[in-house]
Order: C-alpha cells, then structure tokens, then sequence
C-alpha cells in the first residue's frame, strides 16, 4: 500500500465546505437523470421497493424538503403522525412520502425541478441558523438509536444521501458516475473518518477509482482493498461485508 493517510488528519466537513459539496453534488445528481434513457427508469435499485423513478423522486422530495424550516417542520409532523399511525418509523413514512408526492411528475419535470430546488436547498441548509442547527435529532444506525446535531444531518448526511442515490442509480442502470478526487474523494474521505471513529480499531484501507486513496488508524491493524464507491456501498449496508467492514456509517 502507499503511503496512508491518518483518519485523525482527515478534517471534518464545515458548514461552508458544506455548501459546495451540497451544490456539486445536486448539480451532478440532475446531469446524471439527464442521461438515462427511457428504459432506465424503471430499473430496480438496491433500495428495497425501489425502481431508478423512486430513487429519483425520493432525492426531489428531500431537497424540496430541506429549503425552508416550513417544508421541513411540515413533512417531519406528518411523518411522524404516519408513523405513529402504523408503528413504523418516522423516517420510512417521510421517505414515502417524497415518493408519493412527486410521482405525478413525468421524468422530464423531475430533472427540470431538481435543477430549480438543488441550489435552493443547498443555500438554506448551509446558511447560519444557531438554534436550528443545534437542535438534537434521533437516528437509528446498526439497530441503535443515536442522537445527532441538526448540523450533522444538514452538512454531511443529506448530501451522502443524494450522492448514494447517485451510486444506487448508476448501480441499477450500468451507467458510470462522474467521480473525482475533489468531490466524490471528499465525500468518502469524510465516510472513512467517521467509519473508523465509529469501530475504533487499528486498520489499513486502501480504495480504488478516482474517488479513492489510502488511509489509515494506527498500525498492524486488518488491511482492506476495495474499490471506493464499493467500500460506501458496503458500509452503508448495501453490500456484505465481513471483519471491519460491517460497521455501518449513517447515508
């Protein structure tokens, strides 16, 4: 392996790195829709119940979401009405109805309106809201219930979500992503930091492709090669795992 780079010297994603990432990000999820055909679509992805058209919608529903604290108090009580409801969670009830509420757009109108919201959510997650960005907001990963930051979920874990769609849908049709070190190599260097912190232990992680690089957590730890974008779908739980890898990291 070359030489690696120390999980402790990966620096944590700030409020203004944020908004480019987040803008990037949006502005490729939209250039990707723009390329698939008409077939593509209906493809199914490794969200369960999920076709390419759901993925798509459920990413529109999100960002449309998150531009304004009206959108975002209004779809979180009704989520949470739903799931009160029908005992299930908050979050599977919200992410439904994203889908549901943008299904009567033809594929033509989703990519125009992803283009039009992308730049506006990007903005309002970003910008300096103090109260509402340390509000706590509870989470399960890994069967667990943690308690995050607002900031957390609005900086880092809404634009990995858009990205992992991105990975979903590219998975789903055969279609490549557009990946770089400057973009994608953040996002999942910021993964690997946090997947690290999360289990702990010594390791040596070597990722392929554009996105990749080598990174480490002490020394004489388990030693990994895995391409970049396999190693998040991994540990988001899309794909198995084995050893170290089956920690999960939030997306």
């Amino acid at each position: 392996m070359t030489t690696a780079t120390r999980i402790d010297q990966i620096p944590a994603i700030d409020r203004r790195e944020a908004a480019t990432i987040a803008t990037t990000e949006y502005r490729r999820f939209v250039e990707f829709l723009r390329g698939l055909g008409t077939d593509d679509w209906s493809r199914p992805t490794d969200c369960p119940g999920w076709d390419v058209r759901a993925v798509a919608g459920h990413t529109l529903g999100m960002m449309s979401d998150f531009t304004s604290l009206a959108n975002v108090l209004r779809r979180t009580r009704a989520a949470s009405r739903a799931a009160k409801s029908s005992g299930g969670a908050a979050l599977d009830q919200m992410t439904a109805m994203q889908v549901a509420a943008t299904a009567a757009l033809s594929t033509d109108e989703l990519v125009s309106e992803a283009a039009a919201v992308g730049p506006r959510a990007a903005r309002w997650r970003t910008k300096s809201n103090p109260v509402f960005r340390h509000m706590p907001v509870k989470q399960e990963v890994g069967g667990k219930t943690e308690t995050w930051r607002m900031s957390y979920l609005l900086d880092v874990i809404l634009t990995r979500d858009a990205w992992m769609h991105r990975v979903d849908i590219s998975h789903a049709t055969g279609r490549p992503m557009v990946l770089t070190p400057e973009h994608d190599g953040r996002i999942v260097a910021d993964v690997v930091a946090e997947w690290g912190r999360r289990h702990g232990k010594p390791f040596r992680l070597e990722l392929t492709g554009p996105a990749g690089g080598s990174f480490t957590q002490e020394d004489h730890g388990e030693e990994i090669t895995l391409d970049a974008v396999e190693f998040c779908r991994t540990v988001s739980g899309r794909a198995a795992g084995t050893g170290l890898l089956t920690q999960e990291v939030p997306f």
